[in-house]
């Protein structure tokens, strides 16, 4: 009591700063859960296809609203991923800071986020765009969390391949908020960012290979060598280019989306022959310089489909 009178204006000025303190750390792990860079390929794949979609600008309130349910479904299927995941993140450095391990959100209040998103994202979508839309949105939930998450990840090395179905829900969405329908523009974008996940996430899992063994997970590049995995990481990326290429006659690309398919096509396969040759000379192959070249081919790539389609050539 005594304390409390003599201390009280002290007490007053730090009690308040710490629960803001403490409020402040429990809204970054919660959005830590959604897996923000995520969602930044979400971005990437979805507007432009909107754009394509339409043949011009779709209206602004579409695509923030598509943006937005597009982000809460995709935080969803990230924050279910860290709750079924949480044993095997205290195993690798990559993600012995995640909100769970660390213990700054417990188990239930992750599914508890996890299952609120789905539900609002899943609302929103219908109510917003279309049922179509929702429905494909729930969709890419239910792969990501359960054909690869619990189904696939700890059983297979192939995982990530058709695990990887799930990040491209994202272009049908986009598209099907537009137009209400689904084309062979769309599912030809699907095709090319499901070849383009893995040569993408195989040269991660080589510099993490140390990780994925500790937790006992068979990701390619922790099973297989580096010559092994990158061939298959030259392999998908032909495939991904030649899949880009698709789109210019069923979509009637122009000038500007054929040009960079082509020349960040290259690019991308140049790296990925980087990455193999430098395996079979026994050199230190510098993975991570393929995975973001592979960030940086999605990004450009797309930002062609988004052009294109706005200028009359």
């Amino acid at each position: 009591m005594d304390f409390t009178t003599t201390r009280g204006p002290e007490t007053s000025s730090t009690g308040p700063a710490t629960g803001r303190t403490s409020f402040g750390r429990t809204v970054r792990a919660y959005v830590v859960l959604t897996k923000p860079r995520v969602l930044e390929l979400l971005l990437v794949t979805t507007v432009p296809v909107m754009i394509l979609a339409q043949g011009g600008l779709p209206s602004l309130w579409l695509v923030l609203a598509t943006v937005v349910g597009g982000s809460m479904s995709a935080g969803s299927a990230a924050a279910f991923n860290m709750y079924l995941d949480r044993d095997i993140d205290a195993h690798m450095q990559r993600t012995e800071n995640r909100p769970l391990v660390t213990g700054e959100v417990s188990p239930r209040g992750a599914l508890v986020f996890a299952w609120t998103l789905a539900a609002a994202s899943t609302l929103w979508l219908w109510l917003t765009t279309n049922g179509l839309a929702a429905a494909l949105s729930v969709s890419a939930i239910f792969f990501y969390v359960v054909i690869y998450t619990i189904i696939l990840k700890r059983r297979t090395e192939q995982n990530i391949v058709w695990g990887g179905i799930a990040g491209c829900f994202p272009v049908l969405i986009g598209w099907s908020a537009v137009t209400g329908s689904l084309a062979w523009p769309p599912f030809i974008l699907f095709l090319l960012v499901f070849l383009w996940t893995p040569p993408h996430y195989w040269p991660l899992s080589m510099k993490y290979k140390g990780d994925y063994a500790e937790a006992d997970v068979p990701m390619l590049g922790a099973t297989r060598s580096g010559q092994q995995v990158g061939l298959q990481v030259i392999l998908y990326a032909w495939a991904t280019v030649a899949c880009s290429l698709l789109l210019i006659p069923v979509a009637g690309m122009g000038l500007v989306y054929t040009v960079s398919s082509l020349v960040f096509g290259g690019w991308f396969v140049y790296e990925s022959h980087r990455l193999y040759n430098r395996a079979v000379r026994g050199e230190q192959t510098r993975p991570m310089r393929v995975f973001h070249a592979s960030i940086t081919y999605l990004t450009l790539l797309f930002v062609a489909i988004a052009v294109d389609p706005l200028l009359p050539f």
